[in-house]
C-alpha cells in the first residue's frame, strides 16, 4: 500500500518558505510522504532535503514566460511603437491573472507526480491545485485540495490601483476556485469571519495560526545581534524582523529610534530596500543607531528575536488585509519572550497586546509616537519588563504555539483524503 503523499504548493523560491516548511514537517511527521513544489530561482537548488521533506522547484516553461515578460526597448524614438505592444502586455495580464505564474503551472501540470492532498498557499497557486487534483484523481489517488488563504490579497494594497472592473473579474475567479477546492484554512479568526462572508462558505475554515515552535530561551538570553553589529551592552535593541520594502513603516520606524536614548533599529530581513537600508547604515545620522542583517533561516529566528529589547511592528492598517493581520514576525517575537510595538489599527494583533499586556500600541505614521511606544516598554523597571517578557513566553507555551495549531489542520488533512479513499473504495492512505 502506498504511503499518503502531500505536495504543499508555494508560488516563491521556498528557500526557505517558514509556514510551508512548518506545515510540511507536520505531515512529514504524522507520516505523509510530503513534497514542497515551489519556483525555481537561480539562488536555490533545483531540488533539495529538509528531514523526510523533499523541496523541488520547478522552472516556469510555456508561452506564458514570454508572455509574462515586460515589453522591451525604452529610448524615446521607439515609444511610438511600444504602445501597442504595452496595451498587449496590459490585456494579458488582466484576461489571464495571475500570468506571471502560469508557466510555473504549465511546468507543475507536466513534471509533478500526483499526489492525495494539494496544499495551496495564497492565491497564485489554488487554481492549479485544482486542476493537478482532478488528474490525479484520475489516476488513482485521492486528489484533495486545501486553499491556505494567507491573506487576503485581493483587498491588500497590492491590487489597490487594479481597476474595479477588473478587480472584480479578480474576485469572480478566486471565489470559483475557492469553491472547487476541497476545505479552506487560513490564519487567524477575523479572516475566517470575512472569508465565511465573501464566499457564502458552506463550512467554516480552518484557522491555521501562523505562531511558531514552542521555544524555551536559554540563559543567559542570547546575544547574536550584539555579537553581528557589534551594538554596546547599554544601548537597547529595536528589532525590525521580515521583508524589507515599502509600506513597512521603515522609515518611521528609524525616526522614532533615534529619539529614544541609548537605542539602535536592526533590520533582519530580506526585499527591495536592502541595499538602501545598508547605505542608510554608514549615514551619519544613523550610524550606530541603524543596522541591516541577513534574513536567517526560520529554525534560527527565535535566538536572534529573543537578542533583542523589544520587536517593531509600524505597518501602516491602510488595507483590510494589513488590519487583520497576524504575520511571522509577531508570533516569532512573542515566541521568544521579545515585547512588540504594534499600530493601533492592526486590530487582532493589538487585542492580543492589549489583553495579555505584551507591549504597547502606537501610531505608526508618527515617529514621535512610535519612540513613546519604545520608551513605554524598555524604560519599565527591569522587574516588570522581565514579567512582560515571561507573559508572551507563556501565551506561546500555554496557547499560541504550533504544535497546538496545527492538530485541526492534521486532523482535516486526514478526514479529506480518508473520504475520498472511502469513496472511491480504496484503502485508506
Amino acid at each position: 500500500m502506498s504511503r499518503r503523499r502531500a505536495v504543499l504548493l508555494v508560488a516563491n523560491s521556498a528557500a526557505p518558505y517558514s509556514r510551508g516548511l512548518r506545515v510540511a514537517r507536520s505531515l512529514a511527521a504524522a507520516g505523509w510522504e510530503v513534497e514542497i513544489a515551489a519556483v525555481a530561482d537561480d539562488d536555490a537548488p533545483l531540488e533539495e532535503r529538509d528531514g523526510d521533506v523533499l523541496i523541488r522547484r520547478y522552472k516556469p516553461s510555456g508561452r506564458w514566460v514570454r508572455w509574462a515578460e515586460r515589453p522591451k526597448g525604452a529610448t524615446a524614438a521607439r515609444r511610438s511603437r511600444r504602445i501597442p505592444a504595452l496595451l498587449l502586455d496590459r490585456f494579458r495580464k488582466a484576461a489571464f491573472w495571475p500570468l506571471a505564474v502560469r508557466g510555473w503551472w504549465a511546468t507543475l501540470r507536466r513534471d509533478l507526480p500526483p499526489a492525495d492532498l494539494y496544499h495551496a498557499f495564497g492565491i497564485l497557486t489554488i487554481a492549479v491545485a485544482n486542476d493537478l487534483a482532478a488528474d490525479a484523481r484520475r489516476r488513482g489517488r485521492a486528489g484533495r485540495v486545501i486553499y491556505d488563504v494567507i491573506d487576503v490579497i485581493l483587498d491588500s494594497n497590492n491590487y489597490s490601483q487594479v481597476p474595479a472592473p477588473i478587480l472584480a473579474t479578480y474576485r469572480f475567479r478566486e471565489r470559483r476556485w475557492v469553491h472547487g477546492a476541497d476545505a479552506v484554512v487560513t490564519v487567524n479568526e477575523p479572516i475566517a469571519d470575512h472569508l465565511v462572508r465573501i464566499w457564502e462558505l458552506p463550512t467554516r475554515p480552518t484557522i491555521l495560526l501562523n505562531c511558531q515552535p514552542r521555544w524555551s530561551s536559554p540563559e543567559p538570553r542570547p546575544d547574536l545581534i550584539r555579537q553581528s553589529t557589534g551594538v554596546p551592552p547599554d544601548r537597547r535593541i529595536v528589532l525590525f524582523l521580515g521583508r524589507l520594502g515599502r509600506e513597512r513603516g521603515l522609515e518611521e520606524a528609524a525616526d522614532a529610534v533615534l529619539a529614544v536614548d541609548d537605542a539602535a533599529l536592526v533590520m533582519l530581513g530580506f526585499g527591495p530596500w536592502a541595499d538602501q537600508l545598508r547605505a542608510r547604515d554608514r549615514e551619519p545620522r544613523y550610524t550606530g543607531r541603524h543596522f541591516t542583517l541577513p534574513a536567517v533561516h526560520p529554525d534560527e529566528v527565535p535566538a536572534w528575536t529573543a537578542s533583542a529589547d523589544v520587536s517593531i511592528i509600524a505597518v501602516p492598517a491602510n488595507s483590510l488585509n494589513q488590519r487583520l493581520s497576524t504575520p511571522n514576525k509577531f508570533w516569532e517575537s512573542l515566541t521568544a519572550g521579545t515585547p512588540v510595538v504594534v499600530g493601533r489599527d492592526l486590530e487582532v494583533m493589538r487585542e492580543m497586546v492589549e489583553r495579555d499586556r505584551l507591549g504597547a500600541i502606537t501610531d505608526p505614521s508618527d515617529p514621535a509616537d512610535l519612540a513613546r511606544g519604545l520608551r513605554e516598554v524598555l524604560d519599565q523597571p527591569p522587574a516588570e519588563l522581565a514579567a512582560m517578557r515571561e507573559r508572551a513566553l507563556a501565551v506561546t507555551r500555554e496557547r499560541y504555539n504550533w504544535e497546538t495549531a496545527v492538530v485541526d489542520y492534521l486532523a482535516l488533512a486526514d478526514r479529506l483524503v480518508a473520504g475520498a479513499s472511502a469513496t472511491r473504495g480504496l484503502p485508506p492512505g
